[in-house]
Formats: structure tokens, C-alpha cells, sequence
């Protein structure tokens, strides 16, 4: 037998340009090398429309599958992959269409067409190979809602089995023919690059209402097969959390969201679908004087926030979010329901900060609370480099870090025109746990070229500083911060640290770059404080002392489509090239919750896959995460494209 040609790759079965045909398909259907190595000129018979009629309404199939497109195929629509599971579900395809009822088998003649034989009736169906693929295609564009359905009453029986009979289950999972389907998918997607009609769509959504549901949901997706991906509050920036390329669910936990204020030990313990906004409302119905140390978008979810460190405008007094976690719950492989002491102090170390999604499904965090003053002071100040912007941003590197640890001074970059001259304009937005009267007087003594007024300042509770950050406008209800309401858009963002300052000439340089480049922004984040104090093994998150700020590149736009997509991203990439000189290195760090697939992705799980992104993430700490994941979830259910993996995986 001759060598197979150079493009056909062996990878538990044949990999042909993208389409990937299982071992166990191929013996099943006795398809040969030949019928293999055919696939390879399918695209260029198939015409510009086809009808194929084997589903219960026709469908037209317009677009000419042609070589560039034919690797989405295998993701976004074939969805054949290497596992079992994979292959049961495309065989359902098939079945659901006709195509092949009951045991069957295929044979290849020499004019390329495939005979399918049933063991009903013996009568052969013959296509063309082309024919086939674009059968196929028609099968997924009409026949997964019924394959979907038939994985749904599979979990439906297992969750049921698994469950309280009162609990009527039925109601808290989505096939992909429910009505409801697409407005519980889309509650919580917040990068309208994971929203378009090629974004791949989890197979059922489940959405538990109380501990035990999660629990049989992770026993029933185990059973059945099926990649779970954990969704809290969807502001992952790589919305990983909701799509795969994997046949997969979602476990959406948006409907556990309560939260419990104890202002006896100042304490809260706050269910993982609950969003930020609603933890600092339930804090200030109990207390005017206590908050807590965590972002400041509102409506981002607790159980990814925390699970990723967690930080906020209060990092340089107060450290991250996970530094103020005591407890937590926790879902593990086999569905227990585990606390801190069942846990064990490892895992209770690896999901505060490594990412709850390697090693099971955060159900709640119990945190401890800070102490606020009544009044708190907040500014925001513009400058342009007409109007000394560089000597500003020179000097924030060296006082922001180190000022008081009450004052926490963000800073964005951006290139604007102005009175069409192009320009950069920084924003200072800050907070400061203070009066207005110290605030300026410590910047006027370490930051004398901001300028800072009284008049640039505005003094009010902590919780309304909450509002200012989350952009609503000072005066507004608390109420507003119970609020799901986001305005979604297109974005990518990126993520460094800076340990030495950047030169003026570095600043100057990299102005001009930032102006031709026209749309990405930088928002510095300053560290030192009490991040000085905290030993970076303490948890997950290792970048502490000697670390100046951290580095946030941001761009988003309006544009639909895949051109608009590579090109701003393209942008964003290129500033973030720009600046390999002034940030960390060995390992170049990033921030776990400004999610970048950039860095790198796991295929297969395998550890040094895993070690690309694990280092920048985690750096030194990511060995540790590496034991824990493999002491709890060995068999690597728990997974997604930047998931811890473990030492051998299995997946």
C-alpha cells in the first residue's frame, strides 16, 4: 500500500484538511485511504446552490465551500472531532436524517460515489461525495435542533434521576428548540464578538436554581459526554465561558445570586451568579461604612471575578478581591458539594485566583468586609500633550505606585483629534478614601504637574463612588447598581505589567506609534501599597512586589464582520508588540482576567500546552495549580482553552 499524500496528518483517525474523520467512523463505515484522500477535491465540485432534501423542511445551501473555508467546517459545522462522544453525535445527524437508519454501511465506488444500505429494505441511496458534504451541512443546519433534542432527553432523564422529583427539572434546561433558547443565551453575552450566527452554540443550557442542581448537572454532563462550560456573569473577554468549538453546555448560574450580610463578623457570603453591583448594594443596606475591594464594572459576575483574583480601586489599601475570601463551596468532579474544610486548603488556595473553571463550579464565596470612611473623594482630570500630558504620565509611574495608600489613581491613554490635530489625551480617573482638603494637598506635594483642584474634586459615600466608576452619573439611586442592563459591543482586550518606568523618550515614542495606529487605548493601573505586602504565593495571583502597574490595551468598535474583526485586532496587537521593551519578562506576565487567547490555547491539555499561558498568567505558581488540577480533576472534565491542565491529561 502507498504512503497516504503529505497533506493527510494521522490523528486518532484522518485529519484532511480540517476534517476530522474518527478512527472508529472509518472502521464503522469501512471507508478507506482512497475514500480519505478523495475528500481532498471535494470543494471545487460542489456548485454555487444546491436543495438537499433530507430534512423535515428543505434548505438552501448558497455559499461555495471553498478551500479557505473548509477548516471552520470542522468546528462550526461537521463538528466531527477525535472522541466518542463526538462521533455518537454526528451518527445522530446522520440518523435524524435519514441518511442512515440503524446499522448501515457505506461503501465508495470508482466514480466517487458513496451507497449507503440499510438493513431495512437493502436499497441503496447513492450521492456524490460533494453531494455528501453538502447533505452533511444541510443535516447540521436543519437536523442538530433534533439531535439536540435527543441529547436533551438524555439529561433530562439523567438530571431527573439525579434530582428532588418537586423540582421539576424540565424547567431549568434550554434545547436548542426552545423558544426561550436564544434570549438565555444572549442575557450574558458581553462581547458581541461571541454573538453572530457563526459563533458556535452550546447544545442545551442548563440554569440551576439551587446547590443540587449544579451538582446532577455535573454528573450528567460527565455521563453524557459533553464539555461544560461555566458561565457567571459572561464578561469573560474570550467568552470561553460560553462557546467552544467542542460540542459542549453551559451551566449559566445566573439565577444563583443571593447574598448574605453578617455585620456581626463583617462577613457576606455572595453566591457566584451574583454581580458585583448587587454585592455593593446589599453591603450598603446593611452598613454606610463598609465596602469591599473588587471591580468596578457592575454588572460583572462574582463567581469569575473572585475565581481570577479581583481587583479594584481599593487594590493599593486593601490587596484583591481573593485576599478577603475565608470560605467558599464548591461543586467538584463528582458532583460534592464541598466547603473550605471539605475542600481541603489546596483547592481552597487554587480557586481563589487560579480560575475556578479548572477544578469544579464555584457556588458561592464568603468574604470579609472592609471599612470605608463616610466620605470618600473622587476626581477626574484630562490632559493632552499640549498640555504637558508627558511630564504627567512620566511622574504617575514613579508617585502612583507609592503615594498614600488611600489614593488609587487610573489612568487612560488614548489617541484623539482635536480640533483636527492628532493628539494623545490621558484621563486620571482616582478615588481616594478621604476628604478632598488631604487629597489635594498630598498631590500637590507628590504630583505637582497634575495641577490638582478642589474644584476638580467631588466628595460623597462610598457607595455613590461605586455609581461614579460604574459611569452612572453622581446623584443616581443606589438601586441602579441592581441593574443586568449592558451595552454590549465588539472588543479585545489585552494585558501586561510594568516593573521599571518608562523614559520619557520611550513615552514620546510611543505616542507617535499610538497616533498611526489611531484606535487602541492603554489604562494604567498602579500596584504597590499593601500588594507590596502580600507574598505572592499567598495565592494564585503572583504579581505583587515589583510591580509598578498593570497594563490593560483596549480597543472596541461597531463594525460587523470578520474584516473588521482581524483588523482592529490586528491594531490592538500591534500595540501591544509596540511595547515588549517596558514591560515584564521571563515569563512577559498577564492578568488572568483580562482574558487573551493570544497568549496561547490547550488543544489537548497536555501540560506544556498548558505551560504557555499558565507561566504568564501565574508564573511560578502555576506548578502548584498544575498538582491541585491533577489531584482533583485527574480525568480533566473541568476544561477550557486556557484551563489548568494536569500532569497527564486524559481529555
Amino acid at each position: 500500500m502507498s504512503l497516504p499524500p503529505p497533506w493527510l496528518k494521522t490523528y486518532n483517525g484522518i485529519l484532511a484538511d480540517g476534517l476530522i474523520i474518527p478512527t472508529t467512523f472509518k472502521k464503522k463505515f469501512k471507508l478507506s485511504l482512497r475514500t480519505m484522500t478523495n475528500i481532498k477535491n471535494l470543494n471545487q465540485n460542489i456548485p454555487e446552490k444546491a436543495t438537499i432534501g433530507h430534512c423535515n423542511k428543505h434548505e438552501t445551501y448558497t455559499e461555495k465551500l471553498t478551500q479557505q473555508q473548509s477548516r471552520p467546517l470542522t468546528p462550526r459545522i461537521l463538528q466531527l472531532a477525535a472522541s466518542q462522544q463526538t462521533l455518537i453525535s454526528f451518527l445522530h445527524l446522520l440518523e435524524a436524517s435519514n441518511l442512515i437508519l440503524g446499522r448501515g454501511s457505506v461503501r465508495m465506488s470508482a466514480s466517487r460515489k458513496l451507497s449507503f444500505f440499510t438493513p431495512t429494505d437493502k436499497k441503496a441511496m447513492t450521492m456524490s461525495l460533494p453531494l455528501l458534504l453538502l447533505a452533511v451541512v444541510s443535516i447540521t443546519i436543519c437536523s442538530s435542533v433534533g439531535a439536540s433534542d435527543s441529547v436533551y432527553e438524555s439529561f433530562i432523564q439523567c438530571l431527573t434521576s439525579h434530582s428532588n422529583p418537586s423540582d421539576h427539572v424540565s424547567n431549568i434546561v434550554y434545547s436548542q428548540s426552545s423558544s426561550s433558547y436564544n434570549s438565555v443565551l444572549q442575557a450574558y453575552i458581553r462581547n458581541a464578538r461571541f454573538n453572530t450566527s457563526a459563533t458556535p452554540k452550546p447544545v442545551i443550557i442548563i440554569t440551576p436554581l439551587q446547590e443540587s442542581h449544579v451538582s446532577a448537572a455535573v454528573i450528567c454532563s460527565k455521563k453524557i459526554g459533553f464539555q461544560l462550560k461555566i458561565r457567571s456573569g459572561g464578561h469573560d473577554f474570550e467568552g470561553i465561558s460560553y462557546v467552544s468549538d467542542k460540542p459542549f453546555f453551559i451551566l449559566d448560574m445566573f439565577n444563583l445570586r443571593s447574598i448574605s450580610v453578617n455585620m456581626a463578623d463583617e462577613s457576606a457570603w455572595v453566591e457566584a451568579g451574583a454581580t458585583l453591583g448587587e454585592l455593593y448594594y446589599r453591603i450598603w443596606e446593611k452598613s454606610k461604612v463598609h465596602g469591599f475591594p473588587a471591580g468596578v464594572c457592575p454588572t460583572v459576575g462574582v463567581g469569575g471575578h473572585i475565581s481570577g483574583a479581583g481587583y479594584g480601586n481599593m487594590v493599593r489599601k486593601y490587596g484583591l478581591s481573593v485576599d478577603h475570601v475565608v470560605d467558599a463551596k464548591i461543586v467538584d468532579v463528582n458532583g460534592k458539594i464541598l466547603d473550605r474544610k471539605g475542600m481541603g486548603e489546596d483547592l481552597f488556595w487554587a480557586i481563589r485566583g487560579g480560575g475556578g473553571g479548572s477544578f469544579g463550579v464555584i457556588l458561592a464565596y464568603k468574604i470579609k468586609l472592609v471599612p470605608v470612611p463616610e466620605t470618600v473623594t473622587v476626581f477626574k482630570v484630562e490632559r493632552t500633550l499640549e498640555q504637558n500630558a508627558t511630564d504627567v504620565v512620566y511622574k504617575w509611574q514613579s508617585v502612583a505606585p507609592t503615594t498614600d495608600n488611600n489614593l488609587f489613581m487610573r489612568m487612560l491613554v488614548q489617541p484623539v483629534t482635536l480640533n483636527k490635530q492628532k493628539t494623545i489625551r490621558i484621563s486620571i480617573y482616582a478615588l481616594y478614601l478621604g476628604r478632598a482638603d488631604n487629597l489635594v494637598s498630598l498631590l500637590a506635594k507628590d504630583l505637582p504637574e497634575l495641577g490638582l483642584k478642589k474644584e476638580n474634586c467631588l466628595e460623597m459615600s462610598w457607595i455613590d463612588s461605586a455609581l461614579w466608576w460604574g459611569s452612572l452619573n453622581y446623584g443616581t439611586s443606589p438601586n441602579a447598581l441592581l441593574s443586568r442592563n449592558y451595552h454590549v459591543k465588539f472588543m479585545k482586550r489585552k494585558s501586561d505589567y510594568v516593573q521599571t518606568p518608562i523614559p520619557k523618550d520611550g513615552l514620546e515614542w510611543l505616542w507617535k506609534r499610538m497616533i498611526e495606529l489611531a484606535e487602541p487605548g492603554l489604562v494604567f493601573n498602579p500596584y504597590g501599597g499593601i500588594m507590596n505586602e502580600i507574598k505572592a504565593t499567598d495565592t494564585p495571583f503572583p504579581h505583587r512586589a515589583g510591580n509598578l502597574f498593570k497594563i490593560q490595551y483596549s480597543i472596541s468598535w461597531k463594525e460587523t464582520g470578520m474584516d473588521a474583526d482581524r483588523k482592529y485586532r490586528t491594531l490592538v496587537k500591534r500595540l501591544h508588540s509596540y511595547m515588549t521593551g517596558f514591560v515584564s519578562k521571563n515569563p512577559r506576565s498577564a492578568y488572568l482576567n483580562y482574558r487573551d487567547l493570544d497568549i496561547g490555547i490547550s488543544e489537548t491539555w497536555t501540560y506544556q500546552e498548558g505551560k504557555v499561558y499558565g507561566q504568564s498568567y501565574f508564573n511560578g505558581n502555576f506548578e502548584r495549580l498544575v498538582d491541585v488540577k491533577s489531584a482533583v480533576d485527574p480525568e480533566n472534565f473541568f476544561r477550557n482553552e486556557q484551563s489548568i491542565p494536569p500532569r497527564t491529561s486524559k481529555a
